[in-house]
């Protein structure tokens, strides 16, 4: 615009507005009304204001280019191979694999499919060197971009057991990985689990930065990207502030090991708030939580069905939660600005308060003896139960409210003959090194009384 018409209107200072608020409560106490407290200790206001916002943050975001990722469980793989292309065709840009066994022949896999322009993530219930092997060579090939996402320490927080090796430690097996691979990305960080399991988002953060710290410690050469795999809910600023705070932090800390790599951030909505009645709300929590995805900078995001806790992989359920996203890209043109946080005085202040608290919490850890040795300990379990504890009592006294549970339910939802999928919690007792970190619905214990009585 070659004149500036907001020259004509006098600046508002944010003690004015506070001011012209304060008079607006009649009497009522500001702090008390109108700011609250997140579970994080961060105190939300009802307006930020440019006199409080000093810079943006350097946190590189590129949400014109996210993926759409289809999540496929490997059993047969010619089936895979079909269910994969026709993912591909009905709009997915980026496949993740479940592959539990090393007998599936990878390259039979990978050769059939259209790799060109395609991300491909693997989720590895073992740790093979000739597994991986063969898929470094198919990358190199094939010049394809590919992620194994090896996580032994989240293998160990997870199941209470290390991945078993023919070398002494998991360390020695990467160590060696990265002696004979050169273009497949090696190594990823389940902060997923830490979400799922009602951990807050510092701790995420946190926990997240301090398993990426061992990597970086343990394994001499980490030459491509680390991937972090995310779970988001659905307090949508807070979860955007997280995954900005999260890539702004990590690059902080890689600085430190000269690894100039960025991080690759996988995102798929979190399990914690989804419910087995009323599913179909479903949709509309991991609508706003895939947003909540891209614009915090999210690679890829994985959308999870809405039928997820109770049916087994179903076209329908699958097509939906990939229309989701492409909605969002093709219809809500999610996919046309690159750092669409940038300068929001709320999300920046957000950003770096939860950046700021990670990373007190990030040396505290590491003062401390380092993460592993605080997950060996029970202390990050702990701290996660705290956190779940804190969260369950909120949704028991009705306080965080889940629509069609605790809210609103539909007294005459049955589920008990639609269930396919045990939805709850199933721990068996076996021999562990350590306790492990278990994920577990809100829901789950009203769930499972809904059902005794149908």
């Amino acid at each position: 615009m070659a004149t500036n018409l907001f020259d004509d209107f006098d600046s508002i200072s944010s003690k004015q507005w506070k001011q012209k608020i304060q008079f607006e409560l009649k009497g009522a106490d500001y702090n008390e009304t109108l700011v609250w407290n997140s579970p994080e200790d961060i105190q939300v206001k009802p307006f930020y204001h440019k006199d409080e916002f000093t810079r943006v943050l350097p946190v590189a975001t590129k949400a014109s280019e996210f993926k759409i990722c289809q999540n496929i469980f490997v059993y047969d793989v010619q089936k895979s191979i079909e269910r994969a292309i026709d993912s591909l065709n009905r709009g997915a840009d980026s496949l993740r694999f479940t592959i539990e066994n090393e007998s599936i022949d990878i390259i039979n896999l990978l050769e059939q499919l259209p790799l060109k322009k395609v991300t491909v993530y693997f989720n590895l219930a073992f740790i093979s060197i000739d597994f991986v092997k063969k898929i470094d060579a198919f990358t190199k090939k094939n010049n394809a971009v590919i992620f194994c996402n090896l996580d032994p320490i989240g293998q160990l927080a997870k199941d209470g057991n290390w991945f078993t090796t023919a070398e002494k430690s998991n360390f020695d097996t990467l160590n060696l990985l990265t002696e004979v691979t050169e273009s497949a990305s090696l190594i990823s960080i389940n902060s997923a689990l830490y979400q799922n399991a009602g951990a807050n988002m510092v701790q995420q953060i946190a926990y997240s930065l301090g398993q990426a710290n061992e990597y970086l410690n343990r394994i001499e050469s980490i030459n491509q990207p680390i991937v972090f795999e995310v779970a988001v809910g659905t307090n949508y600023f807070f979860e955007i502030a997280k995954l900005r705070a999260l890539r702004l932090l990590f690059n902080l800390i890689a600085k430190e090991y000269n690894h100039k790599i960025d991080c690759n951030i996988i995102v798929s909505p979190t399990k914690r708030n989804k419910t087995l009645y009323d599913y179909n709300v479903n949709m509309l929590r991991t609508t706003t939580e895939c947003m909540s995805a891209i614009i915090g900078g999210a690679d890829a995001i994985a959308n999870l069905p809405y039928d997820a806790l109770y049916h087994k992989d179903n076209e329908f359920g699958d097509r939906i939660a990939r229309n989701q996203l492409l909605i969002l890209k093709n219809e809500s043109y999610f996919d046309k600005v690159n750092n669409p946080a940038d300068g929001s005085y709320y999300i920046e202040n957000l950003t770096n308060q939860l950046a700021e608290k990670a990373l007190a919490l990030f040396k505290d850890i590491e003062a401390n003896g380092g993460f592993l040795k605080q997950l060996n300990d029970g202390i990050i379990k702990r701290k996660i139960q705290e956190s779940a504890d804190t969260a369950q009592e909120l949704f028991d006294s009705g306080k965080e409210i889940l629509l069609g549970t605790n809210k609103h339910p539909n007294k005459q939802d049955k589920m008990k003959h639609d269930l396919e999928l045990f939805p709850f919690v199933k721990v068996k007792p076996r021999k562990t090194l350590i306790t492990p970190i278990i994920e577990k619905r809100l829901a789950e214990k009203i769930e499972q009384e809904r059902l005794d009585l149908e």
